[in-house]
């Protein structure tokens, strides 16, 4: 059985994942651009707040029902799942 990463060891690898994010090998789809933002910003901030975009901000309601979608995710899965995503990138 192995212990779940200590929190520090975490927050480096999900450093790491998010400068390697900036330099993947081809530009992600919308769709795993919309799951690293979500990702990201449930690790970074916790759950979604304030009033979702309406209008004519397509991208930014997507963002926001992207996150909404996390709601209560703690941010160390959080943070798992976006380090998982960003290394499904480099390696395809």
């Amino acid at each position: 059985m192995t212990a779940a990463p200590k929190k520090d060891d975490l927050t480096g690898q999900f450093k790491a994942a998010a400068a390697a994010a900036k330099k993947t090998k081809k530009k992600p789809d919308n769709a795993t651009l919309l799951k690293l933002y979500s990702y990201y910003k449930q690790a970074t901030d916790g759950d979604v707040s304030g009033d979702r975009p309406g209008g004519f901000d397509f991208v930014g309601g997507a963002k926001f029902d992207a996150w909404a979608k996390l709601r209560g995710m703690g941010s160390n899965e959080a943070m798992t799942n976006y380090i998982k995503q960003v290394e499904k990138l480099n390696r395809d």
